[in-house]
């Protein structure tokens, strides 16, 4: 990944995306859909939150990394894009029209060399990232991605608490959030913000742990011990990224749904969210090129 410089830098041509991994090691829910689509709310899924947090956090773009045949499954539920929530309640409006910007979102699936060899949830961040970056790359500088901006599905908490931040997301300072001491990098399953930069350090940091088929003799590996960068964490991986004086989003509760217990736990919880009004959160996909919604397929 090459770093290009901008001549034009400013909140308004700073380009953040979305990276909500899914491709990974599965959990212990053992459900005939994909873990990602756990309930947490009444119509309300977790990569729908995962998605919600891109959205308030004013993400440009939203890359969800999933297993190729559960796509169509994700892609029904979420659609094309997402409305910008803040910007819709909270922005300038010309009479009495609200702004209704919409957030794209890309599923990408994970490389075939890379299935049951990296696919851990910390390599689809990495291979989102990488996704994101090729393709702004060919539109233009412009929409090349200056940060990414990560969201678990498994990590339960307010998505309105991030929209506050929305401007110190669209500069270069570091930002994650915490709870009680608790972020990702000591495992929680919280957002977090890493630059390009970082992602080289990061994708490096990952190749030069990982043991591959091999080992340095060419002497075929036990299978046990093969590819075990399957099994790495993204608090492991992501541990080069440069976090010093980062801003910071403290939020009071948040819960581990990677497991059932944990699921158990917030549904037993005190606590409660929403899902999205539908116009702002649900099944939309793009009209194709001089057709129009109106008329009929022949």
């Amino acid at each position: 990944m090459e770093i290009l410089p901008k001549k034009l830098q400013g909140k308004r041509n700073y380009s953040v995306a979305g990276i909500i991994p899914v491709a990974g090691q599965p959990l212990d829910y053992n459900f005939p859909w994909h873990d990602s689509m756990a309930p947490i709310a009444q119509n309300f899924l977790a990569i729908e939150r995962a998605a919600f947090d891109c959205a308030v956090a004013g993400c440009n773009t939203i890359w969800i990394v999933c297993p190729q045949d559960m796509q169509p499954l994700i892609r029904y539920r979420l659609g094309d894009w997402i409305l910008d929530p803040v910007k819709y309640f909270k922005g300038a409006k010309f009479g009495n029209y609200p702004v209704t910007q919409e957030i794209p979102i890309y599923y990408a699936p994970m490389h075939p060399k890379d299935t049951d060899r990296r696919d851990c949830l910390a390599w689809s961040i990495i291979t989102g990232a990488k996704y994101a970056w090729y393709v702004g790359r060919k539109i233009s500088r412009f929409t090349t991605p200056d940060k990414y901006f990560v969201s678990f599905p498994y990590g339960v908490f307010s998505s309105w608490w991030l929209q506050d931040y929305r401007t110190t997301l669209h500069t270069d300072k570091p930002f994650h959030v915490i709870c009680k001491e608790n972020y990702y990098k000591n495992s929680a399953w919280l957002p977090f913000t890493f630059t390009p930069e970082d992602f080289i350090a990061c994708r490096d940091h990952f190749k030069k742990n990982e043991k591959k088929g091999s080992d340095a003799n060419l002497e075929r590996l036990p299978i046990k011990e093969q590819y075990t960068g399957r099994f790495f964490t993204h608090d492991f991986v992501f541990s080069k990224v440069d976090s010093n004086e980062a801003v910071t989003c403290e939020i009071p509760w948040y819960y581990d749904i990677s497991s059932w217990a944990g699921l158990k736990n917030w549904l037993a919880s005190e606590q409660e969210i929403k899902r999205p009004p539908e116009f702002i959160l649900s099944y939309n996909e793009w009209n194709r090129l001089a057709v129009a919604n109106t008329e009929e397929e022949v």
